[in-house]
């Protein structure tokens, strides 16, 4: 007797016994592995970082590099310029002290750089999109450029740019995100925060409870990110005094012989308390040795 032959025969034997046995395959029917566990349907992996509603409605947007050439801002097509040099110089001690390369204590949202100056017309909105720009074209990092100067918004018309939703709207309305309202750039490592739209108590939003919030999450949540601010004069609103608070580094741009010296240390008495304060003289004339032309000038000071 063969073995399928035996095993037929203690087959029936065990089902006239009455055990329980699966019936027997035919080729209608082909025999299947039988397992303990429920099967269950097979879906399509989902991503791990699948995309927020904020993140999905977040915007991008085009920097025109003949727009902001014609309003002196650097950016990666254009031709190497005097102006281009120097903000190359005054942004290393900056990146250095936000990645925490200088000193043997790391310093408090170094990250957070705010740019601003004693009065208006000083150059600090000119000053504070050059520098996020020429940070953006380093190849290790990114940056995020925030028009915190709520009263007298000028950063969106400097880059050529319309006024959309922004930091204000963040502030005023509590379902609006943030990152809904971050605008994304041609620049690979450059995104924009505007004002936003306006707001009859803009400046008491600037210094509110809501934006201590903001400041902090800001610094946390894109602790690998330099945010530099725009943010109002010193000598004129008391916005840029708490803004201020916040910050690891305060850049207080200064123009040449316009602004006294009895302005400056006033401007600067109000931000005693921030860990890092920098000079920048700004239009300076300079020589035209190296062939660049007129120039901005710069300077640092503690």
């Amino acid at each position: 007797m063969s073995l399928i032959e035996q095993a037929t025969q203690r087959l029936e034997q065990l089902r006239q016994a009455g055990v329980d046995l699966p019936p027997a395959p035919t080729p209608e029917a082909p025999s299947a592995v039988v397992s303990a566990r429920p099967v269950t349907p097979v879906r399509a992996l989902e991503p791990v970082f699948a995309p927020s509603a904020g993140a999905a409605a977040a915007q991008r947007v085009e920097l025109d590099p003949k727009v902001l050439s014609a309003a002196g801002i650097v950016h990666p097509d254009a031709m190497r310029s005097q102006l281009g040099d120097e903000y190359r110089v005054i942004k290393r001690p900056l990146i250095d002290n936000a990645k925490g390369r200088t000193g043997a204590v790391p310093i408090k949202d170094a990250n957070l750089i705010m740019i601003t100056s004693a009065l208006p017309g000083e150059g600090k909105t000119f000053t504070a999109a050059n520098l996020a720009m020429s940070i953006a074209m380093e190849l290790n990092h990114t940056v995020m450029l925030v028009d915190a100067d709520v009263a007298r918004p000028s950063l969106m018309k400097l880059l050529g740019l319309p006024q959309r939703r922004g930091l204000l709207d963040v502030l005023g309305d509590e379902s609006v995100d943030l990152q809904q309202v971050l605008l994304r750039t041609n620049i690979a490592n450059l995104t924009i925060l505007p004002s936003g739209n306006s707001h009859p108590r803009a400046t008491e939003l600037l210094a509110s409870d809501a934006m201590v919030r903001l400041l902090a999450d800001m610094g946390s949540r894109y602790a690998d990110r330099i945010i530099i601010f725009d943010s109002p004069p010193l000598l004129v609103t008391t916005e840029a005094r708490a803004l201020a608070a916040h910050m690891g580094q305060v850049v207080v741009v200064v123009k040449a012989e316009s602004t006294s010296q009895a302005e400056v240390k006033h401007a600067l008495a109000m931000i005693a308390g921030c860990p890092i304060k920098l000079m920048l003289l700004n239009q300076a004339a300079t020589s035209v040795k190296d062939g660049y032309g007129y120039g901005y000038g710069y300077g640092y000071g503690n």
